[in-house]
């Protein structure tokens, strides 16, 4: 009797791990462990990038960006108009008057009175002299010279000792008084070595400097003060900052 010899066992103490369906398919290797979800940073399917804030997270009462002002354009800056209450209110006063006694009189006239004097003398020395007579020119040149002046105050702004200044928003004007800013400047100057006393006028496009050392190099003591000067004006903040002269000079001898 003739026996077939049989293959050995399969040895079955091997785990076997079961086929996964997406075994064979590209992409990055899991790296969790059996039985959990993905490692952390990884992006699960149709979820957002790594790092962004989860939407669900943002407060629906938070306020929005906040508007930068800097990007808005700059208002142009203007000289401040005078009211000129004093001009407007005696022109008002001659008016007022002149038309009042020239109603009444008229009025009078209408109602068979007699006309005032001075008006009766007016119509007849207006109708007898002549037109290049002194008197005549004289009243001619006053009334150019007056109309002339009043549409110099009406074409002008007028105040001159306010000096505007830079405009940081479009609905805040602001304005500094010359002689606050000569001040200003004045105290700036006498912070230097060797300034003993100093004189500044400031006008609308100009400061004018005269300041006396009584010790050290007159070229030093004027570029420290320019120096001074210059950093004073900027911080005045005026919207057309003037030019600086300054003039240094030893105080005068004695005796």
């Amino acid at each position: 009797m003739t026996t077939t010899p049989q293959p050995p066992p399969a040895d079955d103490s091997r785990p076997t791990t079961p086929a996964s369906p997406d075994a064979g398919a590209p992409g990055p290797a899991r790296t969790g462990s059996a039985g959990q979800g993905p490692a952390p940073g990884t992006p699960g399917p149709g979820g957002p990038a790594p790092g962004a804030p989860d939407p669900g997270d943002a407060d629906p009462g938070a306020p929005g960006p906040v508007p930068v002002l800097a990007d808005a354009p700059a208002a142009p800056v203007r000289r401040f108009w005078a009211v000129r209450r004093i001009p407007a209110a005696v022109l008002a006063a001659v008016v007022l008057g002149g038309a009042g006694l020239l109603l009444y009189d008229v009025a009078a006239v209408r109602a068979d009175h007699t006309a005032m004097a001075w008006r009766t003398e007016l119509a007849d020395t207006l109708a007898t002299r002549p037109l290049d007579s002194t008197g005549v020119v004289i009243g001619a040149a006053v009334a150019v010279v007056l109309g002339i002046w009043l549409l110099l105050l009406a074409a002008t702004p007028g105040l001159r000792s306010v000096l505007p200044m830079r405009r940081e928003h479009a609905d805040v004007r602001a304005g500094l008084d010359r002689e606050a800013a000569a001040l200003t400047l004045r105290d700036r100057a006498m912070e230097v070595s060797g300034v003993q006393s100093v004189q500044v006028r400031v006008r609308r496009s100009k400061a004018t400097v005269r300041a006396v050392s009584h010790f050290r190099a007159l070229d030093e003591v004027r570029a420290d003060v320019e120096q001074a000067l210059a950093t004073g004006v900027d911080e005045l903040g005026l919207a057309h900052p003037p030019v600086l002269t300054v003039r240094v000079a030893r105080p005068p001898k004695k005796g």
